[in-house]
């Protein structure tokens, strides 16, 4: 199926990285999505005022925000899905994709070389480089039930949390080296008796 088929683009509006305050409103700046952001967010690390944000395009609870503009190809298109509680205001340079899947899954699936080989052709522009909506909506990928979605997400979010979270990551590769160690010695070091 198409990205259109599943959800719609919406550009933000507006956003400057001069309009940033302590307080106010949650947003995200095009360029925060591939320097500070993973695949996901609950909380988001600048603000704007209230009187700004009510003239800014925002994100619901679920919906993608993707970076339309950088100066290479890998970081255009990148993707981070909002799981924050309250809508937030989102930069011109981005996109809204509001859609009916899994939040994780669809970040997940703007990480691909599926997604990654169908937005090279799209891309425009030399020194700073740029996708549309028009492009991205007709990008084609598999979308399994809801359900599906839910587990590879589990199994992602575990590798993923697994690579990027010492504290989880280095504990359990400690233990994986720790029983191929104990393999291995068992295995080198066992002896059939001789008749």
């Amino acid at each position: 199926m198409q990205l259109e088929e599943v959800g719609t683009f919406i550009r933000g509006n507006g956003l400057q990285k001069k309009d940033f305050t302590d307080t106010g409103v949650g947003c995200i700046h095009y360029g925060q999505i591939y320097t500070y952001y993973g695949t996901f967010a609950e909380r988001t690390k600048s603000y704007v005022s209230n009187n700004l944000a009510e003239k800014l395009k925002k994100a619901r609870t679920g919906d993608l925000i993707i970076a339309t503009t950088s100066e290479n190809v890998e970081d255009v298109g990148k993707a981070v899905a909002w799981l924050g509680n309250e809508d937030i205001c989102i930069s011109g340079d981005a996109f809204i994709y509001h859609h009916n899947q899994n939040p994780k899954y669809m970040s997940y699936l703007f990480q691909t070389n599926a997604f990654f080989e169908q937005k090279k052709k799209c891309i425009t522009g030399v020194k700073v480089m740029r996708i549309n909506d028009i492009a991205m909506s007709k990008f084609k990928f598999g979308f399994p039930p809801i359900e599906e979605q839910e587990r590879i997400v589990a199994i992602l979010d575990k590798f993923d949390s697994l690579v990027n979270d010492i504290s989880e990551g280095l504990p359990a590769e400690l233990t994986a080296r720790r029983q191929q160690y104990e393999y291995y010695r068992n295995k080198l070091l066992t002896f059939e008796e001789a008749a």
